[in-house]
């Protein structure tokens, strides 16, 4: 999910809630990028964070994947 709140906040908002974080990162726009490691994680911070839910789609930075060789 995407969040109009700065990381450190969604981490304290998760820690307060108990919730375990997969994924974070911060959106080139601001805000957020949040996954969960379980579904009731996800819908409890839905639920905390739905009046600074970010609606549709957002830019992301680019992925790297570190190549094995």
């Amino acid at each position: 999910m995407n969040i109009k709140l700065p990381e450190a906040e969604v981490v304290k908002l998760c820690a307060a809630a108990e919730v375990v974080i997969s994924a974070i990162e911060t959106l080139p726009s601001g805000g957020t990028h949040l996954v969960c490691r379980t579904i009731e994680g996800a819908d409890e911070m839905r639920h905390r964070c739905k009046k600074h839910l970010i609606e549709g789609r957002v830019k992301r930075f680019p992925f790297l994947v570190a190549n094995k060789y």
